[in-house]
């Protein structure tokens, strides 16, 4: 993990600057210039994608995509890896507060990974007939997350039926210890089958947009399978560790540069722990709501890429 750290920088440093120049081509800002602001913005994604309990991902790639002179392709591999390492950085936490299921993200995680390396070669595919149908898509994606984010409730602890075989069969369940109340918190899960296929299509729009999975993960695991909300919101943390897959195939074919990766992640994980301190002193309604307009705003300026406006 420290290795990571040290390793983006260097590879910064070491990068052909011409290569580096060519992908922001067209623009009167020097790539230096770019970084930073990019660094600006990942800074500010990362606050209010920590208060908004959301990922850092499905406000990069749309924002970063629609605003930034960077390929889309750049953009998608570079969001995969900041889910990759936000995953990894909170992901022994998440385990030693118990929060974490092992047993429910190692189903979870590999039917939505498989599922990610086909929805890469897909977003792959697309792009090369023509960058305007992946932007397209991306904008009315987006605007699909708002209207979700929009609509759905959160559940502390949903009601289970505890008549589901395949749950016992994996034995998807535990307890943890509430830390507001010092409760031991007992929890299962039901309709088992439909949520992991749900993951499925979770896996495959992660893999071709490069979004991570924390926007349907979280509610898919809280409101249709029944775990509790602090189980689901850690459990879909730890799994993008493994649903992050596809950052590989991006990686294996040129698709990652880190010109946008170094800064995006050293931007996101400083803001994230500035918007962890801020959390308990901003209303998460407020900050919500700002996040469903900014990704408004972020899929309509997709959809005018998209057809060259």
């Amino acid at each position: 993990m420290k290795l990571m750290y040290f390793f983006l920088p260097v590879t910064v440093i070491l990068a052909p600057l011409p290569a580096l120049a060519d992908t922001v081509t067209g623009s009167a800002m020097p790539w230096w210039g770019w970084a930073g602001l990019l660094f600006l913005v990942t800074f500010l994604i990362g606050i209010f994608g920590v208060m908004a309990g959301i990922g850092g991902g499905v406000l990069f790639v749309p924002l970063v995509g629609g605003f930034f002179p960077f390929h889309i392709d750049f953009v998608r591999g570079a969001g995969l890896f900041l889910a990759l390492s936000t995953s990894l950085a909170s992901a022994p936490q998440l385990l030693k507060a118990n929060l974490a299921s092992i047993k429910l993200s190692l189903p979870v995680a590999m039917i939505a990974s498989g599922f990610s390396i086909l929805g890469a070669y897909l977003g792959l595919w697309l792009s090369a007939l023509s960058p305007s149908y992946v932007q397209g898509s991306l904008g009315v994606l987006i605007l699909m997350i708002v209207v979700i984010m929009w609509t759905s409730k959160r559940s502390e602890h949903p009601l289970v039926r505890p008549d589901d075989p395949l749950s016992r069969l994996l034995e998807l369940g535990g307890t943890y210890i509430e830390g507001s109340t010092g409760q031991k918190i007992e929890w299962t899960t039901h309709r088992t089958w439909i949520g992991l296929a749900c993951f499925a299509v979770v896996g495959l729009v992660a893999g071709m947009f490069g979004l991570g999975s924390g926007w349907a993960s979280v509610p898919v695991i809280n409101l249709v399978m029944g775990a509790p909300i602090k189980i689901a919101v850690a459990t879909s943390g730890f799994s993008l560790s493994v649903i992050t897959t596809p950052a590989w195939i991006y990686l294996n074919k040129g698709g990652v540069l880190p010109l946008i990766v170094a800064p995006s992640i050293f931007g996101t994980m400083i803001g994230a722990r500035i918007g962890a301190k801020l959390l308990p002193k901003v209303k998460p309604s407020f900050i919500r709501r700002l996040v469903i307009v900014v990704l408004a705003l972020a899929g309509l300026r997709s959809l005018a890429k998209a057809f060259g406006i």
